[in-house]
């Protein structure tokens, strides 16, 4: 997830280090935690395989004494990451990988995109299943807290395959779209769901 994470980042512009780590731990802290000691072995990794390099940036954009090394996507990494996007199997659906991918729909396939919110639906409808049946079996063993704990929990998991159901409504409207009158397929590179997946994450994660 991290080589997804930061090829992703790498794609929208060349970042220097301090830049790429903001970025990451805004992206990668909203999912899980993140060891800023694990990104430069990451990125030696990459540099190692061709998929990203180092440039040093122009004179006039150095500050202070010393210049930032600016990392920057090869034709290879950008390859990479078009396969990384592609991946739809259940690793793309578990909950610290989910949210990396969805971040980076823009540039998914609309055909993966549905195949990684359907499958991130099931996985929490099972999900579901299991705490209902835990929770109707242990009801009457959990004391008041520990029961509104499981309750909260059971919630969570409502909201977000109602959130899921919304997504998938819309990117299946999207893809089916009718052709303007000169025949062309409208613009698919912002479909509808995109803008209000967009929307939803400038909301308080506990709406989502």
């Amino acid at each position: 997830m991290l080589e997804l994470a930061v090829l992703g980042s790498l794609h929208e512009t060349p970042l220097h280090g301090y830049e790429l780590r903001k970025r990451l731990n805004t992206l990668l802290g909203m999912f899980r935690a993140f060891s800023y000691g694990s990104l430069y072995p990451c990125l030696r990794g990459l540099l190692n395989d061709g998929l990203i390099v180092e440039e040093e940036p122009p004179q006039e954009t150095v500050l202070g004494r010393r210049s930032k090394i600016v990392y920057k996507l090869t034709a290879e990494g950008k390859e990479r990451l078009q396969e990384l996007l592609t991946q739809a199997g259940p690793s793309a659906w578990e909950d610290e990988s989910f949210g990396i991918h969805f971040a980076f729909f823009r540039h998914t396939e609309a055909e993966v995109r549905l195949r990684i919110l359907e499958g991130r639906r099931s996985r929490l409808e099972e999900r579901l299943e299991g705490v209902r049946t835990a929770l109707a079996r242990t009801r009457e063993r959990l004391d008041s807290y520990t029961l509104e704990l499981q309750r909260h929990g059971l919630e969570s998991v409502e909201r977000e395959v109602r959130w899921l159901n919304e997504l998938i409504d819309s990117e299946r409207r999207s893809t089916t779209t009718p052709r303007t009158d000169e025949g062309d397929a409208a613009e698919p590179d912002q479909p509808q769901a995109a803008q209000e997946a967009s929307d939803r994450a400038e909301r308080p994660e506990t709406d989502k």
